[in-house]
């Protein structure tokens, strides 16, 4: 499995999460390998269950760059890309903030809206320069 591939998959468990917040998100994830045989994979595992764990640090991070927006008035696809995108970023080491940045634009092309990439861009964007210069 490719790690564009281990990526979606995360977005889809993340997405479906979004949707079952009345459950563990190891339950969620446990059902999905049970129900669907998703291959075994540390990168998927343990993106997941960073994201779920991180979630408020991440909203935080996205609302301050969203001027103006909360995140749960974004779409779901959107703030889902948005938050695969900020865990990677600030917590994944072996993926380059680019690619990050990169990819989430890709899923954002290929399941939302067709503006979204841009939206998405620009909040990646602001979180990006403010990581760099120390102010979120």
């Amino acid at each position: 499995m490719t790690r564009r591939e281990a990526r979606e998959t995360v977005f889809a468990l993340l997405y479906e999460y979004d949707f079952n917040r009345t459950e563990d998100p190891a339950a969620v994830y446990a059902n999905a390998v049970a129900v669907r045989g998703i291959e075994e994979n540390e990168y998927i595992r343990a993106t997941y269950a960073g994201v779920c764990d991180k979630r408020e640090e991440i909203d935080a991070k996205i609302e301050a760059a969203a001027k103006n927006w909360r995140v749960q008035r974004m779409s779901a696809c959107t703030r889902t890309i948005l938050r695969l995108a900020v865990y990677e970023m600030l917590f994944v080491d072996d993926i380059p903030v680019a690619t990050a940045m990169d990819e989430a634009v890709e899923l954002a092309k290929k399941y939302d809206d067709e503006n979204a990439y841009a939206f998405v861009n620009g909040i990646l964007s602001g979180i990006k320069d403010s990581e760099a210069a120390g102010r979120v």
